[in-house]
């Protein structure tokens, strides 16, 4: 029986160089609240948490977080791991409940929360690697071949370089892209034509046979995305993503009864507790938790296999190995998000610079290895381009 003996948090921030970003290339909830439209330029997230969990055995689990660094590693140094030292990694189920529990005054939403996947994940890792067993096999196993994935980097952009962008996914055999709306309500009808065009020409791009889906980023309030969605339903989309603020439910929920285009949602919900609510309140046609922000895989399962019974879909958000096996194991999930290997740009892509293993994507699928222990990832020597805070 092992016992975790010491919990290492270190934040990875990236000092190299930034690929510039254009104008409106994404809108956000905080274009409503600044003078600065379309642009989430100081959004951009170029610090990532990697935890390490240390066992008796000389094992070593690996977890991350993506949001919030700094606060995430406070969170886990201070509150987190004097829980863990002397825990058995393969009392996972106790381990979630004790840091859930004894946190949950401050914990159950947002940064809090975020810290406990992390550790999670890294608990999951640890616990594979002592079985000798991927994730995906300890929680339900294979239930695909392969797994489809779709093309995540269209931000909005100039139209002849948007259609190149897209041209080049759909013939790399990607049969699903995802672009990002670049203007909201601030911007009237000239951006209403102008986000209409970025679906127009990813079509002309991508042919008839490809699925197109759309982010928001929350950057819409209701009667503007009434409104765009009576634009976009001739086109043909799988889905628009987060058309409002994450806690407005109520208004997925109207927006979702129009029964126009599909909505999706849920990468900034958190908690089994959270998704039941958003459920019941019929605010999501599909789901899109992130597995290192709901709870880790502890929480993630029980979310997929809530919305299994609910007959929603799961699509995780961001793609990365920890949602892969979740997708892996349900057969509530489809597809997953894809984000190509690129020069760093907003930080979706960070990921791809810190750690060895993620599966690239071949044809359109990506495949987990049903030998590599945990999740199968390692961490990268890293270069001159990071600034390490342990």
């Amino acid at each position: 029986m092992a016992k975790i003996t010491d919990v290492r948090t270190t934040i990875w921030e990236w000092v190299g160089a930034v690929a510039p970003m254009p104008p409106h290339f994404c809108t956000t909830a905080g274009d409503l609240v600044t003078d600065v439209t379309g642009s989430i330029a100081g959004f951009r997230f170029l610090g990532w948490l990697v935890v390490e969990i240390e066992c008796d055995d000389g094992t070593v689990g690996i977890g991350n977080a993506a949001l919030a660094p700094h606060a995430t590693k406070t969170t886990i140094d201070t509150y987190l791991k004097p829980l863990l030292i002397g825990t058995d990694p393969m009392d996972s189920e106790y381990i979630w409940q004790s840091m859930y529990r004894r946190t949950m005054p401050f914990g159950r939403k947002g940064i809090g929360m975020t810290a406990m996947s992390a550790v999670d994940l890294a608990i999951w890792d640890a616990k594979g690697k002592m079985l000798g067993q991927p994730v995906f096999r300890l929680i339900g196993g294979r239930t695909k071949p392969k797994l489809p994935v779709y093309a995540s980097r269209l931000y909005s952009q100039p139209l002849d370089t948007l259609y190149t962008e897209a041209k080049a996914y759909a013939e790399q055999g990607f049969n699903a892209v995802k672009i990002r709306f670049g203007w909201g309500p601030k911007d009237g009808l000239e951006g209403m034509r102008k986000n209409v065009d970025l679906v127009k020409t990813t079509r002309e791009a991508v042919g008839d046979d490809v699925d197109i889906m759309a982010d928001c980023y929350m950057g819409w309030n209701i009667e503007y995305a009434r409104r765009m969605l009576r634009l976009l339903e001739p086109l043909g989309m799988r889905w628009v993503e987060e058309p409002v603020i994450a806690d407005d439910l109520a208004g997925y929920a109207e927006l979702r009864a129009l029964n126009m285009v599909a909505i999706s949602g849920g990468e900034h919900e958190y908690t089994l507790a959270g998704f039941r609510h958003a459920l019941d309140l019929r605010a999501y046609d599909i789901v899109q938790f992130d597995v290192n922000r709901v709870g880790g895989i502890t929480a993630a399962k029980k979310i997929a296999d809530l919305c299994e019974a609910y007959d929603i879909p799961v699509i995780p958000h961001a793609g990365q190995m920890h949602n892969y096996h979740v997708s892996m194991s349900s057969y509530a999930a489809p597809i997953s998000e894809y984000f190509p290997k690129v020069p760093v740009e907003v930080g979706n892509e960070l990921f791809w610079y810190i750690f060895d293993g993620e599966p690239v994507a071949e044809d359109g699928y990506i495949n987990l290895s049903d030998t590599a222990p945990g999740f199968g990832l390692t961490l990268q020597t890293p270069d001159q381009n990071f600034r390490l805070t342990s």
